[in-house]
């Protein structure tokens, strides 16, 4: 029955990160100057993770750690946008294209609004797609939890991916 259908595929990610002194804070494959870093096996960009997560949901494949574990020292310090590059691969392989994300950013500081069309337009370049398909959101979390702490950031995606018309 669902052979036949052309079927949108939905996808959700989440990721956090605690910041730490001494790591460089990159989100959306952009180093973004603060005295604070994500801290993770690989760059730790919480932007990307999301959104790859979001990708593999809606593949139904798993989620980053299952492709890129974090025991494997391969991945150490490695490029998030480079993971979300062989993710998208995954979506590419199945000839679905990228309908649109929406992907926030919760963080306490910096303040992300002057960075926000970068991060759209590398991760637009790295999905092949139109830069009005990626939405990114930046917000507080009005002091509390880890991110209103100014401990963590934290962000989550949703994806909508396509068959092309034909």
């Amino acid at each position: 029955m669902f052979g036949a259908m052309i079927e949108p595929r939905i996808g959700y990610g989440y990721d956090i990160h605690r910041l730490k002194k001494g790591r460089k804070l990159i989100l959306g494959g952009l180093e973004i100057p603060f005295e604070r870093g994500l801290q993770g096996h690989s760059d730790a960009d919480v932007v990307c993770h999301a959104l790859s997560d979001a990708i593999l949901g809606a593949l139904a494949l798993g989620d980053i750690g299952t492709h890129f574990p974090p025991s494997d020292p391969k991945w150490l310090n490695a490029n998030s946008l480079h993971l979300l590059s062989d993710i998208w691969k995954m979506a590419e392989n199945r000839q679905l294209i990228l309908g649109n994300t929406d992907i926030t950013v919760v963080a306490e500081e910096p303040k992300l609004a002057p960075h926000i069309d970068e991060m759209r337009s590398r991760l637009a370049k790295c999905l092949g797609a139109p830069v009005d398909r990626i939405s990114i959101k930046a917000t507080t979390n009005e002091g509390l939890g880890p991110e209103g702490r100014g401990e963590a950031i934290s962000a989550s995606a949703v994806c909508l991916l396509l068959v092309p018309g034909d």
